[in-house]
């Protein structure tokens, strides 16, 4: 038994540096799998309730509106009833015979059918009924009351109570002999006598008002309208309908005229998202409830994420595992070897066995004991020429923005079908990098440099339309002379991004000429233009949105200025609204025949 975990420990001696590897390696996928996965789903349920959101502001919005149309149409009907004269002296008179009374009744009925005609589309009733009891319902078979009922409702003693107002009341199944229905009703006065001499109801079912917003719900996606005291008078969840909810009338703190969007509220006991919108002329509130939870459940199938997860932790497990043992495995050997050698014995060379890594670790290990002093120099001479090259990658390094942009543009094209666009673009983008990844301080020809700029042009266009157009007017004998490599990118960068911000489209003119001992290179806009007098500096550093890191214009003057000398540089030219003229002298030197290539089209 002590021998077996004796062995045990050895092993874990033995192997601790692919041990510790290994577990650093696991500890890391398995961290990030979850980090990732945790993070994609929270921004994805964030991002889909935030349009959702948005999208139903405007659906409430919209029934809003269905709901206040309906009120004037409520209001244009009562109101054209009050004033009726007809209906009013038929009401009111007394007939002396069954005959006039008989025709007063019609003269009532015709009169109210020609008003009830407004409500039809709504799907609305109209009832009237006079002092002495005498009812006209326009539609029975929606709303099958008697005079005696309605003149037993609380609602017709609200009404008496306030003749001059026109009053909103729900009423139950269990009162009015059918399903839920929303009155509004206003009582008749005489002006003289100030005696009621009728009372009028339109009546819309609960199941018709429903009709106004049930199209934009869902089993996710609540609407429901509610009253002041928190009472459902409606709602797609018709099981709420007449229930009362005080949480929910606590958030409308029982003010008239408010609206808003309440991210966590309790309704029915359940959490959902609250949007509100108050309905004066119904004294309602048009409630639209969210559930959060059941969108969330829907949007992202847990038990399919957490297998996909599982298994990429999996996989990465194993290969992890192989991969460190793989690695590890022949160094281990190999620190075996260094701990059995003598000390301060440095004479026996180590075995180069094992896997590349292992051999190269030895012979190093060995090379270093024959001659150490040299080797230091080498590193130390080594490490200097890494440090220069890390800064001068720093400096040159290809800017993962523009890729990004540009690769984004690319598939756009893609998805519009527009391949030989793509490609056309994939092609610039190549020529671009592959020029781009050389050594930023040698010369080119000016060919060669207009090739770069054509390719940079290409792809801001692709990426930005057409609406900047680039010309150029090139001396044909300047195009074998020599220039610093991407000195002409800034200045078109510059003009892209700095020279139409206000102006939407213009033109870039790109000129190389000489002179007897110098070649002039200039690159004019006609955009919005700078006002010199503060300088030129704010558009003369690099941009986020460019080819390079670290090459603007203000690099191009060092550049320039470290390869020719004081006599050459940059000269700026620039008014605002007259555009901007950037002009770069240089030196009058030619290539070699042999360094000329024409460019590739």
């Amino acid at each position: 038994m002590k021998g077996s975990i004796g062995r045990i420990n050895e092993w874990f001696h033995r192997n601790g540096i692919f041990l510790k590897a290994f577990g650093v390696t696991f500890s890391s996928v398995v961290l990030v799998a979850v980090l990732i996965t945790v993070s994609t789903l929270r921004l994805s349920i964030d991002y889909f309730m935030e349009t959702f959101t948005i999208t139903n502001e405007r659906i409430v919005n919209q029934s809003k509106e269905r709901f206040e149309y309906y009120s004037n149409v409520v209001l244009d009907t009562i109101y054209s009833t009050e004033n009726n004269v007809r209906i009013k002296r038929a009401i009111i008179e007394e007939q002396a015979s069954s005959v006039l009374h008989a025709s007063a009744f019609y003269d009532v009925v015709n009169e109210l059918e020609q008003i009830h005609a407004r409500l039809q589309p709504e799907s609305a009733d109209l009832v009237l009924m006079g002092e002495n009891g005498a009812l006209y319902n326009m539609n029975y078979a929606y709303w099958p009351v008697s005079s005696g009922y309605l003149q037993g409702l609380d609602f017709t003693k609200q009404l008496s109570l306030n003749p001059g107002m026109i009053q909103y009341a729900s009423i139950g199944p269990d009162e009015a002999g059918g399903e839920r229905v929303i009155v509004a009703g206003k009582a008749f006065k005489e002006r003289s006598s100030e005696r009621i001499y009728a009372y009028i109801y339109i009546v819309i079912r609960e199941s018709d008002i429903r009709r106004f917003y049930e199209g934009y719900t869902s089993e996710e996606n609540i609407m429901l309208l509610m009253n002041r005291n928190g009472e459902i008078l409606s709602s797609n969840r018709t099981d709420w309908i007449g229930d009362e909810d005080a949480a929910a009338a606590a958030i409308f703190g029982g003010e008239a005229g408010t609206s808003g969007n309440v991210p966590a509220a309790t309704v029915k006991g359940q959490p959902y998202q609250l949007l509100y919108e108050y309905i004066p002329v119904l004294d309602i509130y048009l409630v639209n409830l969210v559930d959060r939870m059941s969108i969330a459940s829907q949007l992202v199938n847990m038990q399919e994420l957490v297998l996909i997860v599982a298994w990429i932790v999996l996989i990465a497990t194993i290969l992890s595992w192989l991969t460190t043992r793989h690695i590890t495995l022949p160094l281990t050997r190999l620190v075996q070897q260094i701990d059995t050698l003598t000390r301060h014995h440095f004479k026996k060379p180590l075995k180069e066995e094992g896997g590349y890594e292992s051999v190269q670790i030895a012979r190093a290990f060995n090379n270093t004991l024959e001659e150490l002093n040299q080797y230091i120099q080498v590193v130390v001479a080594s490490q200097k020429k890494q440090k220069e090259a890390e800064l001068q990658a720093l400096q040159h390094q290809i800017n993962p923005h523009f890729l990004y942009n540009t690769l984004t543009t690319v598939k756009f094209m893609v998805d519009k079908g527009d391949a030989d666009k793509a490609i056309e673009t994939i092609h610039a983008l190549t020529g671009l990098l592959q020029n781009t990844l050389g050594d930023i301080s040698e010369t080119v020809t000016v060919e060669k440099e207009l090739s770069y700029t054509r390719d940079y042009v290409l792809i801001n266009q692709a990426r930005y339309g057409d609406r900047i157009q680039v010309n150029y007017f090139i001396d044909e004998q300047c195009r074998n002379c020599l220039v610093p490599k991407l000195f002409l990118q800034p200045m078109i960068e510059n003009a892209f991004f700095h020279g139409f911000n206000r102006k939407k489209a213009g033109y870039i003119q790109i000129m190389v000429y000489r002179t007897q001992q110098q070649l002039i290179c200039e690159v004019a806009d006609d955009g919005d233009g700078m006002d010199m007098e503060k300088g030129w500096t704010q558009h003369a550093q690099e941009g986020r949105k460019g080819l390079l890191k670290g090459i603007g214009i203000r690099n191009v003057q060092e550049r320039i200025a470290l390869m020719y000398g004081d006599g050459y540089g940059v000269a700026f030219d620039s008014a605002p609204g007259r555009g901007t003229k950037v002009k770069v002298t240089l030196p009058l030197l030619e290539a070699e025949p042999k360094q000329f290539q024409p460019e590739k089209t």
